[in-house]
């Protein structure tokens, strides 16, 4: 029974999309055309890579090609392809939606756009929405795409005004139809039905798109002699030629990766990583090499130089692309490359794998670990060739992942510090190399130190740092939450250990004993008033203006890592800190004065736990009660005020 032509509305975000580029003024509307086939293309690659083990998907429609189709006189444009196509299901989920992963993010940035008045083809390029620029130029999309596989077709339309049409229909073979039907052009505006606008924008944008783009184009061709018209005396008059039309392929499908790399010019890297990352910016850098030896493979990757939206979500795919001999094997290749730098975009075609390789193949074949060893190594080397200001930019969008490769590549961790930057209690809001903070070391400084937190401006002008800074050490400011990973794996560098300030003895000062000694009743105190808070309360040898801190052991969880942890839901075992106090805070002496006149005095449990709010306060944390600690401060500054 066919299916009943239904009606439903776009998810909101899309319809917030297709509004902004309806009302758009675009300045590159042509962008439209290089999305339509770069998906076309997709569709192929994804049938070819099925067809290695279900060939009878090609059936009889093995020449795999994309197709484009104008008409002057109706207005319409058509992209078609021989790809994968789609179910039914496909189409709702696909078309309508936008990835449920970059939906907030989308959002936001869209946000923006609206802000400023357009929508820009890095956003269209970020999100993978692609299909909806063909809106830009048409006032009705209406697609027609049959799977592989399936007997029946599924046809969509929409006028982009908030709601889609859906039905069964038929076509003849697998593949898929984006018919548009051209809005009237405006002044200035290119003809997208013009043969020679269609000839530039694939020359320009899609030139090295695997397959044939094809399109009829009008040719003159010699009419053979055995049907010219002849004359009494059997000589041709009239029309040696005629014209006819001919598909002709528009594209070189050069493959980019295959060829010298100075024959490559830096346009040509930026179409072509456009068309794999679907990024509209232009790529920082890359790289581009051929492996010789026992074994041949070409390496074209490229640096972004914008973070994706989705760069920490378990969905994010790998950037790189596998071939064998310019087939398309498989898409988001993480055999070939490890997580930490699963954010480099590019090509590997290797002719000596297995056409039919699977996943499983790829995790135990030598090759495929030599090219990932050798991608890694080419990687550090373009690194550490880059130029400071350059460098700067891409460990700006990159350091957080980079880093986390320190705690997940034990043989490359030593290499991955090298990279790593941090800005530091010093740096005047730099980023500075561990090898620089070495070598920048206070003489009587023996270890690196650092601290961590989520927020810079707390964690700089933490009491921590108070008798660090006293002795003129410069301290490591981390605030990425990979950090609390680095410090567990990378314990020292270049023969120095790496020491948080807020956990165990810094040895940077001495208490004095004396005022140790004439304390000891008010610690007692303290300790028994906050035994269910507190491990231990002692005397400070981190602060020198403060009056108190928390601080862990060595080997403790520090306040940021237990942050984190509470923020993914994880229950927490409840981790009890040192109270320090400084004994030459005079707040100290006058709390310790009113003990020893009044044991009783109920102001000495207040003041005890406004200690502790302080120092959970002065790290960042949540208190108790914070009703009872605004009226503790308050009586207090009423009675600074009165006297």
């Amino acid at each position: 029974m066919a299916m009943k032509k239904e009606t439903h509305q776009f998810k909101t975000e899309v319809q917030q999309l297709l509004k902004l580029i309806i009302n758009s003024l675009y300045s590159n509307s042509e962008i439209f055309l290089r999305e339509l086939i770069s998906n076309a293309s997709d569709a192929i690659d994804k049938l070819r890579f099925k067809a290695q083990t279900a060939p009878e998907l090609l059936g009889d429609d093995s020449e795999l090609k994309i197709k484009i189709t104008a008409d002057k006189s109706k207005k319409t444009l058509q992209v078609t392809d021989n790809g994968i196509g789609m179910t039914h299901a496909e189409v709702m989920e696909n078309i309508g939606t936008i990835a449920k992963s970059g939906t907030s993010a989308f959002l936001q940035a869209l946000e923006q756009s609206k802000k400023e008045s357009a929508i820009t083809p890095e956003l269209i390029g970020q999100f993978g929405v692609g299909f909806y620029s063909a809106f830009i130029v048409a006032k009705k999309v209406t697609i027609i795409t049959r799977a592989a596989g399936s007997e029946s077709a599924t046809r969509w339309e929409s006028l982009g005004d908030g709601a889609y049409t859906i039905e069964e229909t038929t076509r003849p073979g697998r593949g898929t139809d984006i018919i548009l039907e051209l809005k009237d052009k405006e002044k200035d505006e290119p003809d997208f039905t013009e043969e020679w606008i269609i000839r530039r924008i694939v020359k320009q944008h899609s030139d090295f798109v695997s397959y044939p783009i094809v399109m009829d184009v009008e040719k003159d061709e010699p009419i053979p002699e055995k049907e010219q018209l002849l004359d009494k005396d059997g000589k041709p008059v009239g029309e040696k030629t005629r014209k006819v039309m001919r598909e002709e392929t528009l594209n070189s499908m050069k493959a980019i990766w295959l060829k010298n790399k100075d024959e490559v010019t830096e346009e040509e890297h930026k179409e072509f990583y456009t068309h794999i990352s679907h990024d509209w910016n232009p790529p920082l850098t890359h790289l581009h090499m051929k492996m010789e030896g026992t074994t041949e493979y070409h390496v074209l990757l490229y640096i972004p130089s914008k973070a994706p939206f989705d760069l920490f979500t378990p969905e994010r795919k790998h950037g790189l692309q596998l071939y064998c001999k310019r087939i398309f094997i498989m898409e988001n290749c993480k055999e070939l490359i490890p997580d930490y730098l699963g954010f480099v975009k590019g090509v590997v075609d290797a002719p000596d794998l297995n056409l039919n390789v699977s996943r499983e193949i790829l995790q135990q074949d030598r090759l495929v670990r030599n090219i990932r060893k050798n991608i890694v190594k080419k990687l550090f080397e373009l690194f550490s060739k880059m130029e400071p200001e350059q460098y700067e930019s891409f460990y700006k969008e990159f350091g957080p992942i980079l880093k986390s490769g320190i705690h997940t590549d034990f043989e490359n961790k030593d290499k991955i510090a090298e990279f790593v930057r941090y800005k530091t209690t010093k740096s005047d809001g730099k980023f500075v190399s561990l090898k620089d903070y070495v070598a920048n070391m206070n003489k009587d400084q023996k270890e690196i130190y650092y601290i961590t937190g989520d927020n810079l401006s707390a964690i700089i002008n933490s009491p921590h740092l108070e008798a660090l800074k006293a002795k003129d050490f410069e301290v490591l400011l981390m605030t990425d939450p990979v950090d609390e990973w680095v410090v567990m794996s990378l314990t020292e560098y270049d023969g120095k250990k790496l020491k948080s300030a807020e956990k165990g003895d810094l040895d940077v000062g001495d208490v004095d004993d004396a005022k140790k000694k004439a304390y000891s009743a008010l610690f007692e105190h303290i300790q028994k008033r906050l035994e269910s808070k507190i491990k231990e309360v002692k005397p400070s040898t981190r602060l020198k203006e403060s009056v108190a801190c928390l601080s862990g052991d060595n080997y403790d969880m520090s306040a940021y890592m237990e942050k984190i942890l509470r923020s993914t839901g994880q229950t927490m075992p409840e981790v009890k800190r040192v109270l320090e106090l400084n004994v030459d805070h005079p707040v100290i002496a006058k709390i310790n004065a009113l003990l020893e006149k009044d044991k009783e005095n109920p102001l000495i449990n207040d003041y005890t736990d406004l200690l502790m709010d302080m120092a959970v306060i002065s790290e960042g944390g949540k208190i108790e009660n914070p009703s009872k600690f605004s009226k503790l401060v308050g009586d207090l500054m009423a009675g600074a005020i009165n006297n």
